[in-house]
Formats: C-alpha cells, sequence, structure tokens
C-alpha cells in the first residue's frame, strides 16, 4: 500500500557532490589568480631592484649617494631575494645581497653557502633568475627570488577551503539522514496510532453492540438492527485490516466512480458524527446539477476512502462550534477531475499551509500529524495527482483541494 523511502535521495546526494565541486573549483580558480598577482608584483618588485643597480652600474657618477633608491625598494621587498654574482657566489658579509631568508650565523662559512646554494637552486625552478647587466651585454650579477610568507600560505588555502568544504558536506548530509530517519520514525510511530485508532473504532462499537444484543436477545426486530449494525463494523474491520496488510507493495488502480466513494465515506461519517455532540451536514454537489456528468478516475478505492477520512476527520475537528457543514464539490475539465473538500471550521494559519503535509506536524492537542502526510502521499506518488490547501480563511474555513486524471 504505502511504500516508504529509506535511502538518502538521489537528487540530495548529487546536488551537495555539485556544492562541493563549485566550492572546491571557485576556491582553487580564485586562489590561483590571487597568487599569480602576488607573484606578478614580486617580480615587479624584484626587476626594479635589479634595473636600480643597473642604473648604479651604468652611471657616470660613480661617487652619487643612491642609498635612498635602494631604501625605498628594499622596503618594499617581503619575499626571499639573494643577490648573486653570474656564477650564483654569494658575498657572506654583505647585509643588503640577503633578504628574508633566516640564516643561522652560527654554522661555518661553507654550510651557510651551501644552504644557500641549494636554496638558489630551488627558487631558480619556481621563478628564472633576473640578470642584472653593463651596457647590456656584461652579466654582473643576478638576483634570486622565492614566493612570500603570504603567497606559501596561499598555497595551502584551497586545501583548507576543501576541508571545510567537505565538512559542510558531511554534516548537511548526515543531517538530512538524521531528518529523514526522524521523519520515517514519526511515520512509523503514527502508523501505529493510526492502526490502532482504526481498528479501535469498530472495535468498541461490536463490544457495545454484543451488550445490546445480551439486553434485547428477545426483541427479533431489535436483534436484525443489530446485526446489520455489527456487519457494517465488520466490514469496517475486514477494509482497515486490507488497508494495512498491503503497506510496502504497490496498490492496484481501477476505474471507480467518485460519486460513489464521496457518497459511501458520507455514509460513514453521518452515523458517528452524532456521537461526538455535533450537528454537522455532510452533503456532496457537482458543478451542474441539471446536467449528469461522469467522475470516473483510476484510482484504489480503499486508499482514496482513507485519504477523503482523513480530509473530513480534519474538517470536523476544525469545526470548533456545535453546527456546520463539510461539502465535497466535484468538478471536471477535459483532462481532469477536482475535487473540492468545503468546511465551516475555524481555518489554516497561513504559515503553517506548507508544513500541514510534514510527517509529525500538529496543531492538534491530541494527534500524531499523520494524516495529511499520508493523504499527500497517497494522492501523489500512487494516483499521480495533486493535493493542496486551494483556500483558508481565519474562523470561516477552509477548502482542501484534490486534482486527478479523468480515466478513459
Amino acid at each position: 500500500m504505502i511504500k516508504f523511502k529509506r535511502e538518502f535521495p538521489l537528487y540530495i546526494k548529487l546536488i551537495l557532490l555539485l556544492i562541493a565541486l563549485i566550492i572546491t573549483a571557485a576556491t582553487l580558480l580564485y586562489t590561483n589568480y590571487v597568487v599569480k598577482q602576488i607573484q606578478a608584483r614580486e617580480k615587479k618588485i624584484a626587476t626594479l631592484y635589479a634595473r636600480g643597480l643597473e642604473y648604479v652600474a651604468n652611471s657616470d657618477e660613480p661617487e652619487k649617494d643612491y642609498t635612498f633608491i635602494f631604501e625605498n625598494i628594499i622596503q618594499d621587498i617581503d619575499f626571499p631575494l639573494i643577490l648573486s654574482d653570474k656564477d650564483n657566489n654569494i658575498d657572506l658579509t654583505s647585509t643588503t645581497q640577503i633578504r628574508n631568508i633566516e640564516l643561522d650565523t652560527t654554522w661555518p662559512i661553507e654550510k651557510r653557502k651551501s644552504y644557500l646554494q641549494n636554496l638558489i637552486k630551488k627558487m631558480d625552478k619556481a621563478h628564472p633568475p633576473i640578470i642584472i647587466t653593463y651596457n647590456d651585454t656584461i652579466i654582473l650579477g643576478k638576483i634570486h627570488y622565492g614566493d612570500s610568507w603570504l603567497v606559501e600560505q596561499l598555497k595551502y588555502y584551497p586545501f583548507i577551503q576543501l576541508l571545510i568544504a567537505s565538512a559542510f558536506i558531511f554534516l548537511a548530509y548526515f543531517g538530512f539522514s538524521y531528518v529523514k530517519r526522524n521523519e520515517q520514525s514519526k511515520i512509523w510511530i503514527g502508523l501505529s496510532k493510526e492502526t490502532a485508532h482504526q481498528l479501535g473504532t469498530p472495535l468498541s462499537s461490536l463490544m457495545g453492540w454484543i451488550e445490546l444484543l445480551k439486553i434485547n436477545f428477545d426483541n427479533p426486530d431489535k436483534v436484525m438492527d443489530l446485526i446489520s449494525e455489527v456487519e457494517n463494523d465488520l466490514e469496517r474491520l475486514q477494509k482497515v485490516a486490507d488497508r494495512f496488510s498491503k503497506i510496502g507493495s504497490l496498490p492496484e488502480l481501477r476505474k471507480e466512480d467518485l460519486v460513489i466513494i464521496i457518497n459511501r465515506v458520507i455514509d460513514y461519517f453521518e452515523r458517528r458524527i452524532p456521537q461526538s455532540g455535533k450537528n454537522i451536514e455532510l452533503r456532496l454537489i457537482t458543478e451542474n446539477a441539471t446536467k449528469k456528468k461522469e467522475y470516473f478516475a483510476l484510482i484504489n478505492s480503499g486508499l482514496f476512502e482513507w485519504v477523503l477520512e482523513n480530509l473530513t476527520k480534519n474538517s470536523i475537528d476544525a469545526i470548533e462550534s456545535k453546527n456546520g457543514t463539510i461539502v465535497y464539490k466535484l468538478s471536471s475539465d477535459d483532462k481532469h477531475i477536482y475535487l473540492d473538500v468545503i468546511d465551516t471550521g475555524k481555518g489554516i494559519d497561513m504559515k503553517f499551509r506548507k508544513e500541514i503535509f510534514r510527517p509529525g506536524f500538529s496543531t492538534k492537542k491530541r494527534g500524531w500529524g499523520l494524516g495529511l502526510s499520508l493523504a499527500k502521499r497517497i494522492i501523489e506518488e500512487y494516483h499521480n495527482g495533486k493535493i493542496f490547501v486551494k483556500s483558508s480563511s481565519p474562523n470561516k474555513g477552509s477548502v482542501m483541494r484534490i486534482v486527478l486524471k479523468k480515466a478513459n
């Protein structure tokens, strides 16, 4: 009858995977762009330093003080930089040839030179050295430079973002899984209570009929009336058992007359509403009383009756006064049949209109919020129809609409 899905929906998995891929791709592209921009800036500074050295070497005024030029350039150097001669030799006594490199001065000179030579190889592999020339022909030296601390950190940024994205996907996945498991739990708990309720009503009636039979055993006419009621309740028990015995299997759909089914539901409730102390009129109307129309649809009568019973119970509960009306209005067009269940109850709050079909949701003090959830599943998943709140006004009533395809 009703098949509950336990698996995590495939489309949710695909959406989460797509989000992860988008986050990862966007992070990688943006980080790569930022790194390129910073590296271009650092190369520009290193080139400016090299051109400054060339300017001094080629100047006709060797005694002129150019210190202020290099101090301003050097201040912008926040990345590792080594100034060597054309053969990559380094003057360890100079304080300007090595920038932003921690070098242990307690090491022997050879060890320091070896360390710097290895560093130069790594720098040149990442960034080609900038050549310093004299008169554009004679090589005076080379500037070797590496990435700044900021660039090095940015290289790890995509991995951090990927971890964050993975954590997000993980939490979202298990969050949705928890919600689905919680929803399924509410459904099964509610279904158990619904079963007990559905069985309890006719069983209570049967117990009452049995007591009346004992009292009126010597009155044949009264006994026959009571037996008729017993048969009705036994038929009801059979119908309930049939509904719940088919959980997990697809329902069989047949061409049925909705007028007959609606009248059957009306008859069932007309016998039981007086027991609630209310005076509620139930009636069926069609769009054109003067012209007979047929309302046939492919449905499972047992399940469709269950839907109407749930809608009717909700309408009865919504009518808080002793008097009220529930109208079942049938209309149609070329392709569809429309069934409106109209009541004169308290209406549905706007903020709850999308929530009322969610399993476990209920505004009643007593109830488990399963009826409309089951109704939605039955109509939309098994009858390819629609069910929704067509309209509702505070203290004026609600209109629940069911849309079904016409049977050929």
